[in-house]
């Protein structure tokens, strides 16, 4: 069994797609084919499930990717500390957010305090950042709400308030508070750029026995320019709020929030640069806190 092998077989059980996984890794479609099927040969068992065309890790192939995943991670984790040993540990740092506002202020300050740090930041969504943080291609990230995973560690960054964003209109003057319901029959605008923070939206919309009429599905840089032209009510973070200086009420008779997570890998040994701007981010939005919080 060769490292080599090993990767292969990574690359297909995340892709679940061998011609995925063999323009990902530059090699033929029959040479993967046959390797993964050497491999499984070697094991003495089938890694997936085959229907066709299509390709699905099985219970087999679930348990050996975790070896897989840790394997790889323990070499990382030697090369890191030769590095050490040496005195060349990089000072490169890398982040996958599902969201850029999870990093907006904090990344200048850090920068300030250690600028011998490289930070390579992706926006991925969390399904993305998970499998990223466990194929060692970013060393930390940040999603809403804590992932859930024996293999990573989360910690609650903040839950942060969720308010109403309102038109300027004579029909909202003076109003301080609204209920979900008084809006039912609004048009929504809604952010097209993150499905998970899309999905708590609509939920939260469903709890109070209605569907958001999203007549707008824009990205965050658009978000401002809609709402500027009165053209419908959003439910925003209350940081997003301040930052654009928004039209913004209480949400009334309930107090909605919104979890940030920073997550990494449970078992992978972080450099000096890595830990460092994870204590960082944590510390910050401790800090920081009254900015997340409705006054």
């Amino acid at each position: 069994m060769e490292l080599l092998q090993l990767k292969y077989f990574q690359t297909v059980a995340y892709t679940e797609h061998i011609s995925n996984a063999a323009n990902q890794l530059n090699i033929a479609q029959p040479s993967l084919s046959l390797t993964i099927k050497r491999l499984e040969d070697e094991l003495g068992t089938a890694l997936f499930n085959r229907n066709g065309r299509n390709i699905q890790l099985n219970s087999f192939g679930r348990i050996f990717l975790k070896h897989v995943d840790r394997i790889f991670i323990e070499l990382e984790n030697a090369q890191k500390e030769i590095q050490a040993e040496e005195n060349k540990m990089s000072h490169t740092i890398k982040i996958a957010i599902s969201n850029p506002r999870f990093l907006a202020g904090l990344i200048s300050e850090y920068i300030n305090t250690s600028p011998e740090s490289t930070i390579h930041q992706g926006i991925k969504a969390k399904s993305d950042i998970i499998s990223s943080l466990k194929k060692g291609d970013v060393d930390l990230g940040i999603s809403g709400h804590p992932i859930e995973d024996d293999e990573l560690e989360s910690c609650l960054l903040v839950e942060e308030d969720i308010v109403l964003v309102l038109p300027h209109t004579d029909k909202y003057r003076g109003i301080t508070e609204l209920s979900l319901s008084e809006v039912a029959t609004e048009p929504f605008i809604a952010l097209a750029d993150n499905e998970e923070y899309s999905e708590f939206t609509t939920n939260l919309c469903k709890k109070h026995g209605f569907v958001p009429n999203n007549i707008f599905e824009v990205d965050s840089y658009l978000l401002l320019e809609i709402i500027k032209v009165n053209q419908g009510v959003a439910l925003l973070p209350i940081s997003v709020c301040r930052q654009l200086k928004l039209n913004y009420v209480k949400i009334a008779d309930i107090s909605p929030s919104y979890s940030v997570s920073l997550s990494w890998m449970r078992n992978k040994l972080l450099s000096s640069s890595e830990k460092s701007f994870k204590d960082f981010i944590i510390a910050y939005y401790r800090e920081n806190i009254k900015m997340f919080k409705v006054d």
